[in-house]
Order: C-alpha cells, then structure tokens, then sequence
C-alpha cells in the first residue's frame, strides 16, 4: 500500500511533472487523495485544480494529456515526481512546452521558449 501524507499540508500534496523522454521539467501541481487514486487508476494524471476548486484531468480542454509513466514518491512521503509522457506539445496553460518558460537575467523575466500554440484559440477566457 502506498502511503502519501495528504494531512501534512492540509490535504494536498505538490506534484512535479517531468517529461519522461527529455528531462524537461513541465510543472508543478497539486494532488488530493482522490485526483492520487484516479491518476493511479486511469494512468493519465489528475490535479486538484485550486483555482477551480475542483479535480482536473490535464489535458481536459487542451488535449495536452499527461500518460503517467513512473510515479516517485519524496523521503517524506509527501511530494510525488510523475514522469510523463505528455501527448501534445504543451504542458502550460499559456501555450510553452514547459510552465517554467521564463527565466529571471539582470532583475527581469525573459521568455525563453517557444509558444507551441495560442491559449485564446484553445481555452478562450476559461484558463
């Protein structure tokens, strides 16, 4: 039996999500205990969307579905690292491959990627 420590932070834990093939690393999200046993269940990774305040299977309005392909648990057992294989281009919202498309040069964030698709075509004002 798998025991993750959803009391320990008030019912969620952090989720990384990393591309299996490439290393990227594509974002981090929040798990409860019943989007954890759907992505167990299903294979295809499930969140606990705060902002929404509800379970979110990724990929549900983009189709930039997460297939899980190893699950890795923290010494705590209380941060999980999914290894994914992301089917379609993008992980973010915003239409990059990977939420960490900025990087901080000289007290600023520059975009340091590729807009792989436009978020207004694909979500319109739903993200």
């Amino acid at each position: 039996m798998i025991n993750i420590d959803f009391d320990k932070s008030g019912g969620m834990i952090p989720v990384v999500a990393q591309d299996y093939a490439s290393g990227t690393v594509l974002m981090l999200a929040y798990m409860n205990r019943e989007s954890w046993e759907l992505t167990l269940k299903t294979g295809i990774v499930h969140y606990w969307s705060r902002s929404r305040n509800k379970i979110w299977k990724k990929g549900e309005s983009s189709g930039n579905v997460q297939e899980v392909k190893e699950i890795r648990v923290d010494c705590d057992n209380d941060t999980v690292l999914i290894k994914v294989n992301q089917i379609g281009r993008a992980a973010c919202h915003d239409g990059y491959e990977s939420c960490f498309y900025r990087v901080l040069k000289d007290g600023s964030l520059i975009v340091d990627g590729e807009r792989v698709f436009d978020p207004e075509k694909v979500y319109g004002d739903k993200k």
